[in-house]
C-alpha cells in the first residue's frame, strides 16, 4: 500500500507540473495576443493626440513627447483637408448603417420564424438558397448592382448601398436566427396558437421577446458590415453623398496628410458601434449562455 502511494506521488507532480505550465503557456499567450490586439489602437490614439501631425509616431516612439487635441478640433470644427463635409458624411454613415441594421432585422426574423417555427415544407431550401450566394465574392457583384440601381432609379442615392448591404447581411441574420430559434422548445407556439393568437401575434408576443438575444448579435454584425464597408460607397455614392469610410480612405492617397487629423476622426468614427455593442452586451452574453447550453 505504501509502495503504491509512493509510486503514485510522482505521477501527481508531473501532472501539476504540467498543468501548471499549461496554464502559464495560456496566460503568456493571451498577453500576447492582447498587445497584438490592442497595438494598433494604441497607436491609433497617439497619432490623433500628437501635436505634430502624427508624424513623430511612425519613426517608433512608443510614447510621445506631448499630447495635443488639435486633431479632434480639426475634425470637429471640420477645418482639416478632406473634412469640411465630416458630420454630413458622419450622417450618411449613420444613416446607411441604421437602416441596414433595422431592415436585417426584420427580414431575417420573418425569414427565420416561417422557416423554423411555421413548419414549411421546403423552409430549408430557403435558407440553403440564401446561403449560396456567399459562394460569390461580393466585390464581382458590383457591376451588376450598378447597373441594377441604375435602371431603378437608385444612382447616387443611400438606398442603393442600403439594399446592398441588406442583400449581403440577410443570409447570415437568417441561419443565425433560425439555429438559436431551434434552441426554443415549440410547444410555447402550440399553446399560444391553442389560445387563439394568430400567426403574427406569435410572431410579435412570444416570438420576437424570446428572441433578443439573437437579434441583438444580427443587430450588431449587419451595423458594422455596413460601417465598415468601402467598396459599394465609393461605387454607388458621389462624394457629395459619401460615408466617412471612403473619404479616410482618400486620405490615404494624400503625401502630406494631417495624420493627426485622420486619426482622430477614426477615432470618432468607431465610438457608434462600440456605443451599440455596449448597449447590447446583456443580450449578446445572454445569447453565448444559451448557445453553449444547446451544445
Amino acid at each position: 500500500m505504501s509502495m503504491a502511494l509512493a509510486s503514485g506521488e510522482p505521477a501527481r507532480r508531473r501532472y501539476r507540473l504540467r498543468r501548471l505550465l499549461a496554464e502559464a503557456g495560456s496566460v503568456m499567450l493571451g498577453v500576447v495576443l492582447l498587445i497584438w490586439s490592442l497595438l494598433p489602437i494604441y497607436e491609433m490614439l497617439q497619432i490623433a493626440l500628437d501635436p505634430e501631425e502624427g508624424e513623430i509616431e511612425f519613426s517608433g516612439n512608443i510614447w510621445p513627447a506631448g499630447f495635443s487635441l488639435d486633431g479632434f478640433r480639426d475634425v470637429v470644427t471640420q477645418q482639416a483637408r478632406y473634412l469640411d463635409q465630416f458630420w454630413k458624411q458622419f450622417g450618411n454613415s449613420l444613416y446607411i448603417g441604421l437602416l441596414t441594421m433595422s431592415l436585417t432585422l426584420v427580414i431575417g426574423s420573418l425569414a427565420s420564424f416561417a422557416v423554423s417555427r411555421m413548419r414549411l415544407s421546403r423552409g430549408s431550401l430557403l435558407t440553403n438558397a440564401a446561403l449560396f450566394t456567399y459562394a460569390i465574392p461580393a466585390s464581382f457583384l458590383i457591376v451588376p448592382f450598378l447597373r441594377i440601381m441604375h435602371a431603378y432609379g437608385l444612382s447616387d442615392n443611400h438606398w442603393a448601398v442600403i439594399v446592398a448591404e441588406v442583400t449581403f447581411a440577410v443570409p447570415f441574420a437568417i441561419l443565425i436566427l433560425q439555429l438559436y430559434a431551434n434552441l426554443i422548445p415549440t410547444e410555447l407556439d402550440d399553446a399560444a396558437r391553442v389560445d387563439g393568437a394568430s400567426a403574427l401575434q406569435v410572431y410579435l408576443r412570444i416570438y420576437l421577446p424570446l428572441m433578443a438575444p439573437a437579434l441583438a448579435v444580427v443587430a450588431i454584425y449587419s451595423l458594422l458590415l455596413a460601417w465598415n464597408e468601402y467598396l459599394y460607397p465609393a461605387m454607388l455614392l458621389s462624394p457629395r453623398n459619401m460615408t466617412i469610410g471612403v473619404t479616410q480612405g482618400l486620405l490615404f492617397t494624400d503625401t502630406d496628410a494631417e495624420w493627426n487629423a485622420m486619426m482622430a476622426a477614426a477615432v470618432i468614427y468607431v465610438l457608434p458601434p462600440i456605443a451599440v455593442l455596449f448597449a447590447l452586451r446583456r443580450y449578446v452574453a445572454t445569447s453565448l449562455t444559451m448557445e453553449d447550453a444547446g451544445a
